[in-house]
């Protein structure tokens, strides 16, 4: 078996199974109780809490828990919303996850205005559109730091800088599931006042994230109940998580450069075979290096990326056709329209992506499976 979507999730790391293991046997106390050993366990969020926070920039930054990259998303947008409830305006691109586009569109429905930015044949954001977009009343722009289809990567401090130049009060928040601890990034340097993550997409457990804050942004809470999280995320902290997250964290920040050049030579091994073995396929958005370590794009012509898949899960290699949130819509992919390719081609289209446990010599079996389906493919159409 050759995996090929860590985009949409990864394998779990050994540390990561160990950390929770130790988590769910001996730390299993609940953090808000006041005696020894749930101090131990709060103490221990805490030091996970700083590890985040010293990864993205600042030990300053606020760290808030969530059960991913979903909920952390929806909580940086509606929860800037003005509290008095008056409409306000928020931008983002046509581009983003479906955890930012659907929340978009439902508060269109509750009154509020959203600007939708177009971006490039290299999915870049046109600059002097997010200059024109942003106004008086904007309260949030949400754009993500790597595209989850095409790799694009957002030169996220020159927005930054256009953003803030052109209304201080505007929260910058970055979608960053796809980029952290993959490409570094600075929160304070790079002027992001929120930054969303998640723990299954870096070899850690599923059902975590975080949402990371700016020193001083103050966000109304999409949930009530418990004073946990300074009442900002209330509940029961989801420990096994948060310390399997912590541990992988961890891992990254010691090993993420080697990570990046690893996964960057397993997409030049793919692409060498592919280029000798099959004719007829594009790269889509950014050129492979200058896109994301992990993420590849292609468009196949004369035949369809479901089928594609199909055929390659046969032979035991799996791939993905776009988003692992919107797989079971049989649209072409916004994110590659968006892009501006034909609906044909975003139709032909295949993900590759790559993690540090990908195997670079299973490379050129990968590409040379994939051409001889794609061959296969093409013939049983022609007839």
């Amino acid at each position: 078996m050759i995996y090929l979507d860590n985009s949409a999730t990864t394998q779990v790391m050994a540390p990561v199974v160990e950390a929770m293991c130790r988590a769910m046997k001996d730390s299993f106390y609940n953090p808000s109780s006041l005696y020894a050993p749930a101090v131990e366990v709060e103490q221990a969020l805490t030091a996970a809490r700083e590890r985040i926070a010293h990864s993205l920039g600042s030990r300053a930054l606020r760290v808030l828990y969530t059960s991913g990259g979903t909920e952390s998303n929806n909580m940086a947008i509606v929860g800037a919303l003005p509290r008095d409830g008056r409409p306000a305006h928020l931008v983002t691109t046509a581009m983003e996850h479906p955890s930012v586009l659907a929340c978009m569109q439902r508060l269109e429905t509750q009154g509020h205005r959203v600007t939708y930015l177009p971006v490039d044949a290299q999915g870049q954001v046109e600059r002097e559109a997010l200059s024109q977009a942003v106004g008086e009343d904007t309260v949030l722009v949400s754009i993500m730091q790597v595209n989850n289809e095409t790799g694009a990567v957002q030169d996220l401090e020159a927005l930054g800088r256009i953003i803030h130049g052109r209304n201080p009060r505007t929260l910058f928040h970055v979608d960053g599931v796809q980029g952290y601890l993959r490409l570094p990034v600075s929160m304070p340097r790079l002027g992001v006042d929120l930054y969303s993550l998640s723990g299954h997409k870096i070899h850690g457990p599923k059902g975590v994230g975080a949402l990371v804050m700016r020193d001083g942004v103050r966000l109304t809470p999409l949930l009530v109940g418990g004073g946990q999280q300074q009442e900002a995320r209330p509940g029961t902290e989801n420990v096994p998580g948060i310390l399997g997250l912590d541990a992988a964290v961890s891992i990254f920040e010691t090993q993420g450069e080697e990570f990046a050049f690893h996964m960057r030579g397993c997409k030049a091994a793919f692409l060498e075979t592919l280029e000798t073995a099959l004719d007829g396929w594009q790269v889509n958005g950014p050129s492979p290096e200058t896109a994301a370590p992990h993420i590849l794009n292609l468009s196949l012509d004369g035949v369809r990326g479901e089928v594609v898949l199909h055929a390659l899960e046969e032979e035991g290699v799996y791939v993905a056709t776009g988003s692992a949130c919107s797989s079971k819509k049989r649209n072409a992919s916004h994110a590659l329209l968006a892009h501006g390719l034909s609906p044909e081609r975003a139709l032909s289209s295949i993900r590759i992506s790559f993690s540090p446990m990908t195997q670079r010599q299973d490379m050129p079996q990968a590409a040379e499976i994939l051409a001889h389906a794609v061959q296969r493919l093409r013939r049983f159409r022609r007839k």
